[in-house]
């Protein structure tokens, strides 16, 4: 007689109840909001929601939070490497409490941030004082939004790259340039395939937080509908007005956006993950 198949057991034991409380998770925490949002909105019928977020005013608060997001995390990314190769590949006085400084946007209350900065960038202020002098004005336009979302948004990409630096032998460097490459080629061929995949992360990590972000962009942004009026801060105004059904209107249409940026992104990470493993 053949002997019985015996079921394999997984090594770690738990799975069933594991997979179980990490969907119900998510249905709780994710899904379920999300599809009152979609419930909401469908209240409206298909005329009224497309009324409530085509007017002008709300596509400019669209185009400035994505286009000011969006280029935050093009400067993060730059910046993020740059201070990412400076922590790990360095050692210099006070190199503890700079990587700890990196952090401080986590731990700084977003108004706290977006009140000192208005303080610091204002034509009063003392740094925008003197960019007013050479004609420069960052507090209450898109640069000053742009700002902002670039001070909260670079710890994601720090951090993000921050570890494949650490695990990134230094030899390959080394044996790049034995070989007659230069600090670009080395960058180029060596480095930089094996950092894109944490610097895309990175990327989308400071837009997701840029794209939503209000409590430091409030103060600095000055508010100004069709010019510095951000879509979050358009969502606040109409469900102050009670117009709950529009407001969500509107946050869905930022979703929807979002995660096709984000799914974009993503894809974009998966074929540098091929990529760099062909």
């Amino acid at each position: 007689m053949r002997a019985r198949m015996r079921p394999r057991h997984s090594v770690l034991p738990g799975f069933g109840p594991t997979l179980g409380f990490t969907l119900l998770h998510l249905s709780l925490i994710v899904l379920l909001p999300l599809a009152a949002l979609a419930w909401t909105s469908a209240a409206l019928g298909w005329n009224e929601f497309a009324a409530a977020v085509g007017t002008p005013r709300v596509l400019a608060a669209y185009r400035l939070s994505f286009s000011t997001a969006l280029a935050a995390a093009a400067v993060n990314a730059v910046l993020g490497l740059v201070v990412a190769w400076v922590l790990v590949r360095y050692r210099f006085p006070g190199r503890t409490l700079a990587d700890a400084l990196v952090d401080l946007p986590f731990a700084l209350p977003t108004a706290v941030a977006g009140i000192t900065l208005t303080a610091l960038l204002a034509k009063n202020g003392w740094i925008g004082s003197r960019l007013e002098s050479l004609g420069i004005q960052v507090a209450y336009t898109p640069l000053g939004i742009t700002v902002a979302l670039v001070f909260i948004g670079l710890p994601f990409v720090v951090r993000s790259v921050q570890p494949v630096l650490q695990d990134l032998d230094a030899e390959l460097e080394e044996a790049a340039a034995s070989l007659g490459a230069s600090r670009w080629q080395t960058f180029r061929r060596v480095l930089l395939p094996t950092l894109l995949p944490a610097l895309t992360t990175g990327f989308a990590l400071a837009f997701a937080r840029g794209v939503g972000e209000y409590g430091s962009v409030v103060f600095i942004a000055g508010n100004m509908p069709m010019r510095t009026e951000i879509a979050p801060l358009l969502i606040v105004t109409r469900l102050e007005q009670y117009e709950h059904a529009h407001a969500t209107a509107i946050a869905l249409v930022m979703l929807l956006a979002s995660l096709a940026i984000l799914m974009v992104i993503h894809g974009l990470e998966a074929w540098t993950r091929r990529w760099q493993a062909a």
